[in-house]
């Protein structure tokens, strides 16, 4: 997989997330006008994760507890709000295309390590496939070869063969087919196209 094809996904991705980040900016500027209070809690639980922040590191931990419930209250209080006005709990909160990786292409595992997203991956393979111009493979098959195209004639000095190329693609057909459905044998000997571009 080519570079170039990764970083234009990345900046796709970085798009979107940016869009899904400035859309739930939107949404809570419409509703806290709407609802100053939420805004209000919003403030609050804002407040209280820098004292808790700052608590933690001076080791106060005789007040956290005390933090964390006032959290929690407003947190609750914060759903009822939204459930009364008929929305979800994650209104104000970014919708990401993929809620994994939240539109970055990448996640954090335990050992603090980055891994590629199973979205990009997928990006990545479905980019491949359609590069690889099998995306037609519904219309372009051995159902729909079509033997017709070629010549049945017999002409040693043009083609080099004793046997037309009708024929000769025939044979080639049948060696395609064999390959294809012997293909987990480990006996199976690979296939090696030759000649110059756009030649049958």
């Amino acid at each position: 997989m080519s570079n170039e094809i990764l970083n234009s996904l990345l900046k796709e991705y970085e798009q979107k997330k940016i869009k899904a980040e400035l859309d739930s900016q939107k949404r809570k500027e419409e509703l806290y006008q709407k609802i100053p209070r939420l805004q209000q809690i919003e403030d609050e639980l804002n407040h209280f994760a820098i004292l808790t922040a700052r608590n933690i590191l001076l080791h106060h931990t005789f007040s956290l507890e005390e933090l964390n419930q006032k959290a929690e209250k407003l947190k609750y209080e914060k759903m009822a709000i939204l459930q009364n006005a008929n929305l979800a709990n994650d209104y104000l909160k970014p919708h990401y295309e993929c809620s994994v990786c939240q539109d970055t292409g990448y996640v954090s595992k335990d050992n603090y390590k980055t891994e590629m997203c199973s979205c990009l991956k997928q990006k990545l393979l479905d980019a491949s496939f359609h590069k690889s111009n099998m995306a037609n493979l519904d219309k372009e098959n051995f159902d729909t070869f079509n033997e017709s195209l070629f010549s049945d004639e017999i002409d040693v000095a043009k083609y080099r063969f004793n046997i037309s190329p009708r024929e000769n693609m025939k044979n080639i057909k049948q060696k395609c087919l064999e390959f294809v459905e012997n293909f987990d044998n480990p006996d199976t000997k690979n296939l090696l196209f030759t000649g110059n571009t756009g030649l049958r």
